[in-house]
């Protein structure tokens, strides 16, 4: 898995190994709830 930095309001996720495969894009909020989950 691949985050993209630099956009203000999504944070543009995709699989590293399939890079140019779809893009999900989550909501700064959400990504915030996931990753502070996964702590």
């Amino acid at each position: 898995m691949e985050v993209a930095p630099g956009f203000p309001t999504v944070v543009p996720v995709r699989d590293s190994k399939a890079p140019g495969g779809p893009v999900l894009l989550v909501s700064r909020a959400a990504w915030a709830a996931f990753t502070s989950a996964l702590h």
